[in-house]
């Protein structure tokens, strides 16, 4: 498992109302290789606002849909839940990610 990488979850949360959701993983690499057993993750939506703390993402992900990373409902996860692999960010995605996580974050 690595920072950027998306899996597809069997229903997510008892609050959501889809049965799977996408979700990226935003952990740094030194947490999800240690034995600590959840990371962060952010879900994917296919409805977007063009806020600033929306990543836009699509098929070259490995997704099916133009779809967007919501930066402000981060949601930690176990390990184990996350096995069904989709795709990964490419390196420009994962930089405009660092850059929407600090602005939902308000960090300088």
């Amino acid at each position: 498992m690595r920072r950027g990488e998306l899996y597809l979850v069997e229903k997510a949360s008892k609050n959501d109302t889809k049965k799977q959701r996408v979700f990226v993983v935003l952990s740094r690499q030194e947490l999800i290789d240690s034995k600590y057993s959840t990371v962060i993750r952010a879900p994917v939506y296919t409805t977007t606002e063009g806020i600033s703390t929306q990543v836009l993402v699509g098929e070259e992900s490995g997704l099916k849909h133009f779809s967007c990373i919501r930066c402000d409902e981060l949601i930690s996860i176990r390990k184990s839940d996350l096995t069904n692999y989709i795709g990964c960010l490419s390196p420009a995605k994962l930089e405009e990610l660092k850059t929407a996580l600090k602005i939902a974050l308000e960090i300088d």
